[in-house]
């Protein structure tokens, strides 16, 4: 199968994280390693007697690139997965692509409402959380704690993901506890310098800084708004976590904020499954695994538990066995997809930035709060106008 990654530019380093957990999956489904076969007990050692190999390239975060880069990998080595994105346009991207070529895909991170709404396909899956569902699970802990009729500028990137996050989260404060966005400041992907934005945010009378950019634009745009004095003064949160974003910016800045994501490590303590494995990821790599590591591992864990219990490679089997919707156990408890979007079903994790002192060891950053279940965190199926296409 075929990895179209950020290697380079603005979510290179997330790209990275991400890839390490495709590269465990495949080292795990060739061995028949025991966390792998309690996601899919029918594996033994490869898939349906066959070993899997996976190949790599750089997308960039461009979709343009993701797309050339998965259909070498068709035509060269007839792949039969797709996978990759950091970036919702290149999962939107690859998302049509896959459904065109008939090769299933399941993304990397993806968080716009589009991807499993109105660009849905009948051959894309997504395991992941996302926007509407980071709204509706941390805007009751903001209001619950910040009260309602508050002030919020919002930071937000200029493409699928940035807009359907803002509105997510804009609409549940709004409608929910009477918040006012009083500016919303859009920069293109790569920014260097926000401060145009930032002054425009420091004018605003803002309280709160909801900082919807992601990878190297989530970094440099925390560091500059804590330079321009705008925090601690204003608030700041990030409604869709940033893997390394803490070990970038620092707990200084981290501390006290709230945070919606997909997985922490210290999960480990609770769930069985995510203590397998973060100890064998952190034995591999020598680190914890932040979440993008933990989404693309379950993504093709999911997926060799598809094909295993299908018995067959042929994409529409593998696609009608996951739209059984089976309840399977992941690294966060027990979860299915949802037939008719082709989303997973999942909690999404709330989690508030330690203090220096707090931590117990060099990467303890976050507290996780709450794990908040993810059936009454998504929108009705067709709410988001999701038509899934033909199988053949």
């Amino acid at each position: 199968f075929g990895a179209a990654v950020p290697r380079t530019g603005t979510y290179a380093v997330q790209g990275e994280d991400e890839l390490k957990g495709w590269q465990l999956a495949v080292e795990h489904i060739n061995e028949g390693n025991a966390l792998i076969k309690k996601i899919a007990p029918k594996i033994t050692k490869g898939l349906l007697g066959k070993k899997v190999n996976l190949l790599v390239a750089d997308s960039a975060a461009k979709p343009n690139d993701a797309v050339q880069e998965e259909q070498t990998f068709i035509n060269q080595n007839k792949i039969i997965l797709m996978t990759g994105s950091t970036s919702s346009a290149v999962a939107v991207a690859l998302n049509k692509f896959a459904q065109r070529e008939k090769v299933l895909y399941v993304t990397g991170i993806s968080g716009s409402n589009d991807t499993t709404g109105k660009d849905c396909v009948r051959y894309g899956f997504r395991q992941n959380f996302y926007g509407e569902t980071a709204a509706n699970a941390l805007g009751p802990v903001l209001l619950k704690v910040f009260g309602k009729n508050r002030k919020s500028a919002f930071m937000t990137p200029d493409y699928t993901y940035g807009h359907t996050v803002t509105k997510s989260m804009n609409d549940y404060l709004t409608k929910n506890g009477g918040w006012k966005m009083v500016t919303n400041q859009i920069s293109p992907l790569g920014t260097q310098d926000f401060s145009q934005y930032i002054t425009n945010i420091a004018n605003s009378g803002a309280e709160f800084l909801i900082n919807v950019n992601w990878g190297r634009d989530a970094v440099l745009s925390t560091q500059q708004a804590k330079q321009f004095g705008l925090l601690p003064k204003m608030t700041l949160v990030i409604p869709y976590q940033v893997p390394f974003l803490a070990l970038e910016v620092g707990p200084e800045i981290t501390e006290g904020v709230f945070a919606a994501t997909d997985f922490w490590w210290t999960m480990e303590d609770k769930y069985p499954l995510a203590k397998m494995f973060v100890e064998s990821f952190q034995k591999k790599y020598g680190y914890r695994p932040e979440w993008g590591a933990e989404n693309s591992y379950a993504s093709v864990a999911t997926w060799a538990r598809m094909v295993s219990e299908a018995g067959s490679f042929y994409p529409p089997d593998v696609i009608k066995q996951y739209e059984k919707g089976e309840t399977m156990p992941s690294m966060v408890g027990d979860v299915h997809y949802r037939p008719q979007d082709h989303q997973c079903i999942r909690p999404v994790v709330i989690v508030r930035g330690k203090a220096k002192k707090d931590m117990k060891n060099d990467e303890d950053y976050w507290e996780v709060l709450e794990v908040v279940p993810g059936e009454g965190l998504m929108q009705a199926p067709d709410a988001f106008d999701c038509k899934l296409g033909s199988y053949t």
